[in-house]
């Protein structure tokens, strides 16, 4: 039985209320699988609230008590074991639970806005996307009219956040090879079908994260200050005392870049896919135009101080690291040098070396000192491709901003033989094979 009700639209301001239009579509009762009645029939009532005649605040205040109480169940039913055997039902559970809570915080005239910014993002990152990720949209434009409340603060609060990207002096001995203006074939023939790196020093030059939207802390602060992101601590995962941390980017910067100094460990945004959680700086970049799969691309941002470090390790997918604002020192082993290398027994990771590149243990890793390598320092503006099972060390030589696309073989260009390139669209190449080509539509361009 679905609820023929109409969404309470009039409980927002006008400019909430255009953002929650999704809202419509809500249906009730809630029955989903996997979950207990208890939390089923505490959906069901936070539903109804915002389709019925009338509410009253004590309406919205129970209303929030219910959404809380339903989170803090599915947080325990997503924290006990592994993440990957979560079922999915119950992350939908804590996207709805914290949509409600977040609609109960809106329809009051009292509520902090920056709570209400919270609870969005961690729906974001626990929950499972709904609505066409409706927490994403509130979020987003919750957080543009705090920031502009608030804007005098920050531009008080800025000057000690201008800091230059000045990074060490590396000398380098056996250089990954470097090109410009490399042609599609050209990577293919000579790189991707080798499994050679590559550093492409023109590889983003056209991103405005680099020309007309130039991303650096001021920028990050500027646009989402009030945001709430996972946090590494430690200065790099294979510490013992390694761990995460939910905090805003703006605590994030205060304390583990601005405060650095001040600080026993390291704190790095690492491994998180920013974009999805904020679309809008997807704006500020492009796929390159070796991706033809759009969707199929794992893309993370990498976001913090000197001295983080990502241990000798390898990926399975091919990669192409981004650097959008400083430098990375990076160290490069090839899969015919694993022998030498000492990867971890245990499962989780096998793909990460047991030396420490920094202070290798000649004693208990004897043959590590004949592995031969590649290295090169990143700079801002180039892009490095490190093929599949690539054995790469990274330290962060400066206050540094990097994106990582990882993507399998069928999401990049094939040989030039084998396709012919279409159009460019807004945000990657469109090929088709030959035998695909000779619809009327088919403007060869390239």
């Amino acid at each position: 039985m679905t609820t023929n009700a109409k969404f309470r639209f009039d409980l927002f301001e006008s400019n909430i209320a255009a953002v929650l239009q999704d809202c419509s579509y809500i249906n009730l009762p809630f029955e989903l699988p996997g979950v207990n009645d208890e939390v089923n029939d505490l959906l069901t009532n936070c539903g109804k609230l915002f389709f019925q005649d009338t509410t009253a605040t004590s309406d919205l205040l129970q209303c929030e008590t219910d959404s809380k109480i339903i989170l803090d169940i599915a947080w325990e039913k997503m924290n006990t074991g592994h993440w990957k055997d979560v079922d999915t039902n119950w992350r939908y559970v804590y996207t709805l639970a914290s949509l409600f809570k977040v609609l109960c915080l809106l329809a009051r005239s009292d509520s902090n806005k920056i709570d209400i910014i919270k609870a969005c993002d961690m729906g974001l990152l626990m929950g499972a996307p709904l609505m066409k990720n409706i927490l994403s949209r509130i979020a987003s434009k919750v957080s543009s009219m705090t920031i502009m409340e608030k804007n005098q603060d920050f531009i008080s609060k800025a000057k000690k956040w201008k800091m230059s990207p000045i990074s060490e002096d590396i000398s380098l001995k056996n250089e990954v090879k470097v090109e410009k203006k490399l042609s599609q074939e050209d990577f293919i023939k000579n790189y991707m079908e080798k499994s050679c790196p590559v550093v492409l020093i023109d590889g983003i030059k056209n991103w405005p994260a680099l020309s007309s939207k130039p991303w650096s802390i001021e920028y990050i602060l500027e646009k989402a200050r009030y945001r709430t992101v996972p946090i590494e601590i430690g200065s790099k995962y294979t510490d013992d005392n390694w761990t995460q941390k939910l905090m805003t980017i703006e605590d994030f910067v205060e304390k583990y870049i601005t405060n650095k100094s001040q600080q026993k460990e390291v704190g790095y945004l690492a491994q998180h896919n920013l974009f999805d959680q904020i679309p809008e700086f997807f704006e500020d970049i492009e796929l390159p135009s070796y991706i033809t799969k759009k969707d199929d691309v794992d893309i993370s941002v990498y976001f913090g101080p000197d001295g983080t470090i990502s241990p000798l390790h390898f990926d399975p997918k091919y990669n192409l690291l981004a650097q959008v604002m400083g430098e990375k020192y990076i160290r490069l082993y090839s899969e015919d040098q694993t022998e030498f290398l000492y990867p971890r027994h245990n499962t989780w990771l096998s793909n990460t070396s047991q030396v420490d590149i920094d202070n290798p243990d000649s004693e208990s890793f004897p043959l590590f000192s004949q592995a031969t390598y590649q290295e090169c320092v990143l700079k801002a503006g180039q892009l490095l491709f490190i093929p599949p099972k690539y054995w790469h060390y990274v330290r962060s030589l400066s206050n540094n901003q990097a994106i990582q696309m990882c993507c399998e073989k069928g999401s990049l260009l094939t040989r030039e033989s084998d396709f012919i390139v279409i159009a460019f669209k807004k945000d990657h190449w469109l090929a088709k094979t030959k035998g695909e080509v000779g619809k009327k539509e088919d403007i060869i361009i390239a």
